[in-house]
């Protein structure tokens, strides 16, 4: 096999299991009682709202890659879980906000205190390369949003 063929290969496996990963941590679900479970969709909402704790839903569908036609479904439901509430402004109330409520802030750290138990008792505590680790996949997840395809909503207003 040429070395080319070997990194697709490897890159590959690699976007393979951090899927896996991915699912597996989905899969466990939370014994803590306060945490609520979310769709992968809803956990990027919430993720976004954690370092953006009062946002336009435009904002967040650009920053999520969402669809801004199904981030209203995920609000909804999301608000219905009392994770974030809409606000209407008072001076133009065609503009609405989405605040971080703090059941949401408090789920979400929850939800990562388990994440991390789960993680590093799967890796046996090894801490050894967790750095490089963190390092790579902040590099992989940075590249893949620059990389992201623009939604077909952006490019028509892009035309106008």
């Amino acid at each position: 096999m040429k070395s080319g063929e070997n990194d697709v290969e490897h890159w590959a496996r690699f976007a393979d299991l951090v899927l896996i990963i991915a699912r597996e941590i989905q899969f466990r679900g939370y014994s803590d009682r306060r945490a609520v479970s979310l769709t992968p969709s809803e956990g990027m909402v919430m993720r976004y709202l954690q370092t953006h704790p009062i946002a336009q839903p435009n904002q967040i569908a650009s920053a999520t890659g969402l669809q801004r036609t199904n981030l209203s479904t995920l609000l909804r439901g999301l608000e219905s879980k009392s994770l974030l509430e809409r606000r209407t402004s008072t001076e133009d109330r065609r503009v609405v906000t989405v605040h971080l409520t703090k059941r949401g802030a408090t789920n979400y750290a929850v939800a990562r205190r388990e994440w991390a138990a789960a993680v590093s008792e799967a890796a046996a505590n090894d801490t050894s390369k967790l750095d490089a680790a963190l390092n790579l996949l902040g590099k992989i997840e940075a590249g893949l949003v620059k990389l992201r395809p623009r939604s077909p909503a952006a490019e028509r207003a892009d035309e106008v």
